[in-house]
């Protein structure tokens, strides 16, 4: 064997020896990570995209882009079939789904959590409050990462009133911030 063919022999094993010892560092470096890789990062545009997202919720005021009565109980987020109509027989359960956005976040250890106080009013067309309650569910969640897309999910149920026309008022205190957001479903009791 000549010197040149055995030096290119042992060019190409220390290049695959390089090779494979740049894997096996790969490897050992990652299974010391968590994940066992590294995350990808998104794109710039996606990045700014986000950044503009979370100023814009900051300082919107606590809204929703769905409030509606439901048949049934929704399965969660997106998840819900709209009632027909706003009638109800007296004593019938009333669902209600809504899609809170704007409220706050709060750390706790490694987690983002949502807290959510609801209170409601059920008045008369004309605005007189037949009955109230304050504080009477808390809808929280907790993840990762902010979640965006949380249900606000509620079951009413008003024993004895008349044969009419009703609005049921429900309001969200966001217990991150000082933030609150109500809406109003108009509904009507059926006689039996």
């Amino acid at each position: 064997m000549s010197i040149a063919t055995a030096i290119g022999r042992t060019a190409k094993a220390t290049a695959v020896l390089g090779t494979l010892l740049a894997g096996a560092a790969m490897l050992v470096g990652a299974a010391t990570m968590p994940g066992h890789a590294e995350e990808p990062a998104p794109a710039a545009k996606l990045v700014a995209a986000q950044e503009a997202l979370d100023q814009a919720w900051s300082e919107a005021p606590l809204g929703f882009t769905v409030a509606i009565f439901t048949s049934g109980k929704a399965g969660g987020y997106g998840r819900y079939t709209p009632r027909e109509n706003a009638v109800f027989a007296p004593g019938e359960a009333i669902n209600v789904y809504a899609e809170p956005v704007a409220y706050g976040f709060a750390r706790e250890d490694d987690l983002v959590a949502i807290a959510l106080a609801a209170s409601f009013e059920l008045r008369t067309p004309g605005g007189q409050i037949l009955a109230s309650g304050d504080d009477f569910a808390h809808l929280t969640a907790k993840a990762r990462h902010p979640i965006r897309e949380f249900p606000a999910t509620l079951t009413y149920r008003f024993d004895g009133l008349s044969p009419g026309d009703y609005v049921l008022v429900t309001k969200l205190a966001d217990d991150n911030s000082d933030k609150s957001g109500a809406f109003s479903l108009p509904f009507t009791v059926k006689a039996r």
